[in-house]
């Protein structure tokens, strides 16, 4: 009788293993995001998070869904960009004006409005990006939310019920992670102006469209108006 013998099956080697091949940008988004949730709130960083995201397919998607809407759709076209921004003739708006609102604003915060002038855009998402960042400080005016982290994370989440925007995406998260993490006190209060901020971009017309250096002297209270938007602070009773 002869005996049986048995033979296992070679264990794979590591040559037969092949890695899926991630992105070079994901190292960079992650990189960014790892070190604002360790405390780093550098603006630079935020910048670098953006420019990274916009090598992801994301942003070509967000702009994608932008130009659904035709007001959208031919701001994109256009690559539209105002003149640059003079502070003190804005100043010189009426009280209560949409552009005497953000001078002051700025004037507050000691931002320069026309870091972006000069900058040409490339792609569909590389204008939205632009105008988005460019328009940042408007866009808190208009929604009323402060520029505190909270109310930094508030305005993300308003975008993002707008259009599918990357950065706002990824801001958000982080922001949740560190307050998960880090100071866990704050995330009561992170979630509700998240919730707050998702439902008013789901309330308001598309803010993205507007070409608000056209109407500096229209009153803010009609801005919002026009636009569906009851602002965060009037919201939750901070008037």
């Amino acid at each position: 009788m002869t005996a049986t013998v048995f033979h296992p099956n070679p264990a794979p080697t590591a040559a037969s293993f092949e890695a899926p091949e991630l992105p070079p940008q994901l190292f960079r988004v992650l990189g960014t995001f790892v070190a604002m949730s360790g405390g780093d709130t550098d603006l630079e960083l935020v910048g670098a998070l953006a420019d990274a995201l916009l090598e992801t397919p994301s942003y070509a998607l967000m702009a994608e869904q932008l130009r659904r809407d035709p007001a959208c759709a031919a701001l994109i076209e256009a690559r539209w960009i105002p003149p640059a921004h003079d502070l003190e003739q804005l100043a010189a708006l009426p009280e209560g004006s949409l552009g005497h609102a953000y001078a002051a604003s700025l004037a507050r915060l000691g931002y320069d409005p026309n870091l972006h002038a000069g900058m040409e855009p490339g792609s569909d998402a590389a204008y939205v990006e632009l105008r988005l960042s460019q328009t940042h400080d408007l866009w808190h005016v208009i929604t009323g939310f402060d520029t505190t982290v909270t109310g930094e994370i508030g305005l993300q989440a308003f975008h993002l019920t707008q259009f599918s925007y990357p950065l706002g995406a990824v801001l958000t998260a982080q922001a949740l992670v560190s307050a998960t993490l880090g100071a866990p006190e704050l995330l009561p209060e992170l979630v509700e102006t998240i919730r707050t901020g998702l439902q008013m971009g789901l309330e308001a017309r598309p803010l993205f469209a507007q070409r608000w250096e056209e109407g500096w002297e229209r009153p803010l209270v009609e801005w919002r108006e026009a636009l569906q938007l009851r602002p965060f602070a009037e919201r939750v009773g901070r008037l």
